[in-house]
């Protein structure tokens, strides 16, 4: 289970690089986007939820969720807060793949707003 969350770091990755985050991550930006691998069944409960766009993922093995975590603006796209509800019957065994800024500027689109 994990309570609603964004997966975003909520600092624009142009600003100074905060002394605590790990040597591996310094200067890689913020997640772009989120891949969600469900790895196994679960036979009661699990689901990833986005409360703020009323929608309900169920765990099915084999299953992925893609999201994009940003908006062009490099702001956080309130639509992405997510949880993952309690399992009632069995275990959820998930695998994360977040896509970050760093090496994604050609990428992108250029322009900024929608």
């Amino acid at each position: 289970m994990y309570n609603p969350h964004y997966d975003t770091f909520e600092k624009p990755s142009w600003g100074p690089i905060s002394e605590d985050e790990p040597d591996d991550l310094k200067g890689t930006g913020d997640r772009i986007a989120t891949w969600l691998f469900y790895l196994n069944d679960v036979k009661v409960g699990g689901a990833t939820v986005f409360p703020n766009i009323n929608t309900r993922i169920p765990v099915i093995q084999g299953g992925a969720a893609f999201w994009y975590n940003l908006l062009p603006s490099g702001v956080t796209d309130n639509r992405t807060m997510h949880a993952g509800c309690p399992v009632v019957i069995g275990s959820k065994w998930v695998g994360n793949k977040w896509i970050r800024e760093a090496g994604q500027m050609f990428h992108r689109p250029c322009d900024l707003q929608p």
